[in-house]
């Protein structure tokens, strides 16, 4: 088969203007910048490093010949930190000059990787025992999402993880929840006990009145069908809150 012509090849790079040419030999100066970003990274880790920095060595394989450092710049000015880029919806990344399909690519790895690795400290793990890298997980996956969503860790009667599933997304400030198929689930997958997670976008983990209703829903149907629930962990920005350890199941 004859090879497509170029206006018809997929688009393997960003599409922003280039402030260097994309063919050919990458510029010496980018190329030795490059170098002394990797070499710190390889001799001190990202703990040697800022966000920004570190964000321009994740955008390295996505802009192979461009300087990367403003595109870098305009990410951390809009999201904040290295974690609310790497979290921000794709939509929201392309807004910015300079991201295209690479960018939000390599982003997104880099997101799937911190949650696998996390998720993995705390499944088929004595939940009650592993609590902080259940929370650890719980922030990494759910801190930083700019809509509501709501999350079940079903238990076996060891309290083993066996099973974390979505049960619903909703908007800035409200996810649907519905207790029954909450308690239908877990006994599809003869669990036998449960944790609730949901996340607050605006940061503040504080419960509403429709989170502790909501609980005291699931909590009703749980002890009707002989089910325990742990607990019901409210995910802000920067902390958590448990509905327990506040008194309300």
């Amino acid at each position: 088969m004859s090879a497509l012509p170029d206006s018809h090849q997929p688009m393997l790079f960003d599409e922003a203007p280039a402030t260097a040419p994309v063919q050919g030999k990458q510029p010496s100066y980018i190329h030795d910048h490059r170098h002394r970003l990797r070499a710190r990274f390889m001799a001190g880790g990202a703990d040697a490093m800022p966000d920004y920095e570190l964000l321009e060595l994740v955008l390295f394989r996505a802009i192979p010949r461009r300087d990367v450092k403003p595109v870098a710049r305009a990410l951390m000015d809009r999201f904040g930190d290295f974690n609310r880029v790497i979290t921000a919806p794709e939509p929201r990344l392309r807004d910015i000059s300079g991201v295209g399909d690479a960018v939000v690519v390599e982003l997104k790895i880099v997101q799937a990787a911190a949650q696998r690795m996390a998720r993995a400290k705390v499944l088929q793990k004595h939940i009650l025992s592993s609590w902080d890298a259940l929370l650890e997980y719980c922030q990494i996956a759910m801190a930083h999402r700019e809509t509501e969503q709501f999350r079940v860790l079903y238990l076996d009667r060891k309290n083993l993880l066996i099973a974390d599933e979505e049960q619903g997304k909703g908007t800035v400030d409200h996810v649907p929840v519905y207790p029954r198929e909450v308690a239908k689930r877990a006994l599809e997958l003869n669990a036998s006990a449960l944790i609730l997670v949901h996340n607050h976008p605006s940061g503040d983990p504080t419960p509403s009145a429709a989170d502790i209703d909501m609980t005291h829903q699931i909590e009703s149907a749980c002890d009707a069908l002989g089910l325990t629930l742990h607990d019901h962990l409210i995910i802000g920005k920067s902390r958590e809150l448990s509905l327990r350890s506040e008194g309300f199941i």
